[in-house]
């Protein structure tokens, strides 16, 4: 089964996607894959809460850019946390839109159970810069490849979900 969990930044999303895969993953403890990398003591304290929050609940990966190459080792349900950070980072190594894409796609067609959390970046004004309006391209077009693999796509706000499908 593969869920996606979209929504604005602290929408809750990434607690409501830990919540479900534990719920999820009754005979194994899942892994949470964490994407994102450190650049500066901001995100560095953002990932602390994370961190806090799962405590040993889960077997962690870190794995900022092969993605396909960290789920495919897993043998238990896996949290992708976050697609919109695998993007980021794929953005910043120069990796193409069509391998990213490609990339993303392999992933949800793993023989895998995935819950996945991804910011939903396409409900605010068009970006003033180049990069900006690259990435939020880029987050659509994988926000749409996952509602279309996806089993079930969940959209959070204030804590609370809907589900989409």
């Amino acid at each position: 089964m593969k869920t996606l969990f979209t929504g604005g930044i602290k929408s809750g999303k990434s607690r409501l996607a830990e919540a479900f895969i534990l719920e999820m993953a009754t005979r194994a403890k899942p892994y949470y894959l964490a994407t994102t990398e450190f650049f500066d003591d901001e995100m560095r304290a953002r990932i602390a809460i994370h961190q806090q929050r799962r405590q040993d609940l889960f077997v962690t990966i870190e794995e900022p850019v092969k993605l396909f190459d960290a789920v495919q080792q897993c043998q238990a349900p896996v949290l992708v946390e976050c697609v919109s950070m695998w993007l980021n980072n794929q953005l910043y190594h120069k990796t193409s839109e069509a391998d990213t894409l490609q990339e993303l796609e392999a992933v949800l067609q793993l023989n895998t159970d995935l819950v996945l959390v991804h910011n939903e970046v396409g409900l605010s004004i068009v970006a003033d810069n180049p990069l900006a309006r690259q990435f939020v391209d880029l987050s659509g077009k994988a926000a749409q490849l996952m509602g279309h693999y996806c089993n079930q796509v969940y959209f959070c706000s204030a804590g609370l979900t809907l589900k989409m499908k």
